[in-house]
């Protein structure tokens, strides 16, 4: 019995034991596993999601990060699947890193690329009030800008097409007709004006040809008035220097001719004084003279008078006779 006891502890504790290792490497491959990777979402709307399935891989420039874990459809908005996917720690998801789908054209597995576009943004740590993830942004495949130009392509070959066939109805076809045969008289008339044509290059390679010897005797021409206008500069130019010679002399001279004036006008002015002078003296002298020859000839006149009459002289004046201040009356 104690034996048997024995192995039921035994057995008991390798089944604890098992057990134990059991959630070990369950809590290992979930929640150690976790502790790697970071999780977001990302809302694709105008991207198709051909191929994309759960466990599909996510690269970032062609090395795989992560995978996908779940997607749905959106209950709030048509036309938009939430993709859960899962990435290495290690790897920056930036604010602006965008998501971009594509797929392989041989298998058709769809794949996730972010992208991280320069200059990079903050770590991508946001989470929104609607979600319990981060969400990255959806970008722009290549795939859906061919796909659109494509379309751009298929529209414009349309309307190319359209507008084709109505170049090519049944009027359009009666003018372009009417246009060759316009066309073809025009070239036989051009053909028979050849002559005319010909004659007249002739005629203008001759002109040319006449104007050209002008030009180069025009060029002659000019070379010999370059060179007898030179001869003028230079002979202007010794003109100019025998001017301004000249000119300094004249100014010499009339500085000269100023101070000999200037000299003449003093000396005019000196003798103008002495003449005065010698003027006002002889005016005082021949006054003087004058007075004395005035008394001089009263004192003749009276002698002269006192001569006339002798009796008068020897006997004194008659009666008759007035004396000096005597009026008739």
């Amino acid at each position: 019995m104690e034996a048997e006891a024995r192995y039921t502890y035994v057995g008991a504790a390798v089944l604890a034991l098992l057990l134990a290792l059991v959630i070990a490497l369950v809590w290992l491959t979930n929640i150690g596993g976790r502790a790697d990777f970071n999780r977001y979402v990302i809302y694709f709307e105008n991207q198709q999601l051909d191929g994309l399935q759960v466990g599909a891989d996510v690269n970032v420039r062609g090395i795989k990060v992560g995978r996908v874990e779940d997607y749905a459809l959106s209950a709030r908005k048509l036309n938009r699947v939430r993709v859960e996917l899962r990435v290495n720690r290690r790897v920056p998801v930036l604010t602006n890193t965008v998501a971009v789908i594509t797929r392989n054209f041989v298998t058709g597995i769809a794949t996730v690329n972010l992208v991280n576009p320069a200059p990079p943004g903050a770590p991508l740590t946001v989470i929104p009030d609607d979600d319990h993830l981060p969400v990255i942004a959806e970008g722009r495949s290549d795939l859906t800008e061919l796909t659109g130009r494509v379309s751009q392509v298929g529209d414009l070959a349309s309307t190319t097409l359209t507008s084709l066939n109505q170049l090519l109805s049944d009027d359009n076809r009666r003018d372009v007709m009417d246009t060759v045969r316009s066309l073809r008289d025009l070239s036989v008339g051009l053909q028979k004006r050849l002559a005319t044509v010909d004659r007249a290059l002739e005629r203008t390679g001759l002109a040319a040809t006449s104007i050209a010897a002008t030009a180069r005797r025009l060029g002659d021409a000019g070379e010999r008035v370059t060179g007898v206008v030179e001869q003028t500069g230079q002979r202007l130019g010794s003109t100019l220097a025998q001017g301004e010679q000249t000119l300094a002399e004249l100014r010499s001279a009339v500085g000269r001719a100023a101070a000999a004036v200037d000299a003449i006008e003093r000396q005019t002015a000196s003798t103008a004084g002495r003449l005065e002078a010698t003027a006002m003296q002889f005016d005082d002298q021949s006054s003087v003279a004058t007075n004395e020859l005035r008394l001089s000839m009263e004192a003749t006149t009276r002698m002269l008078d006192g001569l006339r009459d002798p009796r008068a002289a020897l006997l004194g004046p008659g009666r008759r006779q007035l004396g000096p201040g005597e009026v008739k009356p």
